[in-house]
């Protein structure tokens, strides 16, 4: 199953990262399926087929990444107006709205994102589910500073909810040296009041319901590919 999962994320981010043109100023997400997005990317610049693409990477692993495979690339204060970002995302509604942050980059990938002229979310078709929250935990960063109180305000929006820690048992830091609060509120009903409540909560940083931002999803699965649009 796995196997086969890597194939469909793997078809789903090549899809997405033939939609790039030259001179694009494109967007790298986060997370294994970027990768193979970023990966594609890469040997369409090697081969010619590509040229002149700048990339604003979501996170420092992902820059890393691409340096590695020679995709030139530069940051929001020097091009703040991105063409194209291409990222994954944990779960998609039926109006690609989206849970992000398993990979601990949300708010960064959020930031681009909302610089993006266009964000193309590609993932397997485990993805897709009827409502936010059946599948997946919503994760919110928090600062250092207040997390525990935020972790008790999230409890009282009836979310179970768990400090994200490494595999050695210390707090996950993100690459803002933040933490993040995994909140399990269950199939919510009205994403748009929950997000607009984690909003206003002054220790968040930033939370992975990301609504009305992505354009396109691409979606692979058993059946084939299918390329969902913003209505």
């Amino acid at each position: 199953m796995a196997n086969d999962t890597d194939s469909y994320k793997k078809t789903a981010a090549e899809r997405g990262a033939e939609l790039v043109e030259s001179g694009m100023v494109v967007g790298l997400g986060h997370g294994s399926t970027a990768l193979f997005a970023v990966r594609r990317l890469a040997a369409r610049l090697g081969s010619g087929e590509l040229r002149d693409i700048i990339g604003v990477p979501c996170s420092r692993f992902m820059a890393e990444e691409a340096r590695r495979l020679r995709i030139r690339l530069t940051t929001l204060e020097h091009h703040p107006a991105v063409d194209m970002t291409i990222d994954g995302a944990d779960e998609v509604d039926p109006n690609l709205n989206l849970i992000k942050g398993g990979g601990g980059a949300l708010l960064r990938e959020k930031i681009v994102a909302q610089a993006s002229a266009r964000e193309v979310i590609v993932v397997d078709e485990a993805k897709i589910s009827p409502a936010l929250g059946t599948k997946w935990a919503v994760p919110v960063e928090v600062f250092e500073f207040g997390w525990r109180p935020t972790m008790e305000a999230l409890s009282n929006l009836g979310a179970e909810v768990t400090l994200r820690v490494t595999e050695d048992g210390k707090p996950f830091q993100t690459d803002h040296g933040n933490l993040i609060l995994d909140a399990n509120f269950g199939p919510i009903e009205d994403v748009a009041s929950l997000a607009a409540r984690l909003d206003a909560l002054a220790a968040v940083a930033g939370h992975g319901l990301f609504l009305g931002i992505a354009t396109d999803v691409i979606v692979a699965g058993p059946s084939g590919v299918q390329h969902l649009t913003k209505k």
